[in-house]
């Protein structure tokens, strides 16, 4: 059964819940996008969620956009924030309609420990970053043949 997110912005004026089988925050994201919206350690923790599941009490009060990456490439992904605090809460790729991958640093529920990290866009990295890769941590590259949902049962973070 999925595990039940309740999520806010910093001030209050946006709160959400979803519905996630991936709820473990276990993957850290170096791309130059989150790097420059989330703040952070130099990367953004997102976590997937299932995209017919999210409620949201202020649709007003979210403003979103298209990013683009420092390459000049357009991301996919349409951003989420919160119009009053600017606080980004999730991210919604049209490529995945069933998922939505709110940021972990905004979800209020208490989340569980991830067993290793996955680290991604590490080419991205900032040189004043430092990833912290410790014994069991993993690049998303080591997986190119797997669907989603078959990565996240390899890596133990789904939920049934």
């Amino acid at each position: 059964m999925p595990m039940s997110l309740e999520g806010s912005c910093q001030c209050g004026a946006v709160n959400f819940t979803v519905q996630s089988r991936t709820p473990v925050p276990y993957q850290r994201c170096y791309c130059s996008i989150c790097r420059h919206s989330a703040g952070g350690g130099g990367f953004a923790v997102n976590i997937g969620a299932i995209a017919d599941s999210l409620s949201c009490d202020n649709w007003e009060g979210l403003g979103s956009y298209h990013a683009v990456h420092d390459s000049g490439r357009a991301s996919h992904g349409e951003r989420f924030f919160c119009k009053t605090c600017g606080s980004q809460l999730w991210l919604f790729d049209e490529r995945w309609p069933d998922l939505v991958h709110p940021l972990a640093s905004v979800i209020d529920t208490k989340l569980p420990v991830p067993s290793a990290i996955t680290h991604i866009w590490l080419v991205d990295k900032p040189d004043w970053v430092e990833a912290e890769i410790g014994k069991g941590d993993r690049s998303f590259d080591g997986y190119p043949d797997l669907s989603l949902e078959e990565w996240h049962r390899a890596n133990g973070v789904w939920v049934e």
